[in-house]
């Protein structure tokens, strides 16, 4: 089956998946602008910090940099981190729930996961409001354990557009300004 079919079938992954996995994109403005990338697994957040943001073409090739796990309610999380480590502004710019690649089920999903850490490669379906079809990390041996790399598959979710113009919440609808409290809400 070729990748486009795959994706097309990503509502039976939703329909099939039992207890489906979790994932959020939380966009973090803290010294320096990036994206949180986290996966649920075995009740904590697996965690990517992607400084360029996600992208929906296969032709980009974002840096992934694998940081501390983070508790599975921290997902819901948006607001202002105070003064230290990671201060600053965060948004819940994209949820949803995601099945590893050719799995139907939330246990068969983290022993793909799992198993996917360990030789470096994952591939998996996501299902949220802006990241739709087949993704991958994959490591990025020659820069160290934690680099790694986050790839969009061609799909018929692929899009050589720019996903994160797409700036606001999927939680709230509102625009970083607004979460930190410097413009009037829009909602």
């Amino acid at each position: 089956m070729s990748r486009a079919e795959r994706a097309d079938e990503q509502e039976s992954y939703e329909e099939l998946a039992s207890e489906p996995l979790r994932f959020v994109v939380q966009k973090h403005q803290a010294s320096q602008l990036h994206y949180d990338f986290r996966l649920e697994l075995d009740g904590v957040l697996k965690s990517w910090a992607i400084p360029k943001g996600p992208s929906l073409d296969p032709g980009d090739k974002r840096l992934a940099m694998m940081v501390d796990d983070h508790p599975l309610d921290y997902r819901n999380f948006e607001g202002v981190l105070p003064e230290g480590y990671g201060a600053g502004t965060v948004m819940i710019w994209d949820e949803g729930t995601f099945v590893a690649l050719n799995q139907t089920d939330r246990e068969a999903s983290q022993e793909a996961f799992r198993a996917g850490l360990e030789r470096g490669q994952f591939s998996f379906i996501l299902a949220g409001r802006k990241l739709r079809g087949e993704f991958a990390l994959v490591r990025f041996k020659r820069a160290g354990e934690k680099t790694w790399l986050l790839l969009k598959k061609r799909d018929n979710f692929a899009s050589t557009g720019d996903v994160t113009g797409h700036d606001r919440s999927v939680r709230s609808d509102r625009s970083m300004e607004e979460i930190r409290g410097e413009a009037p809400s829009s909602a």
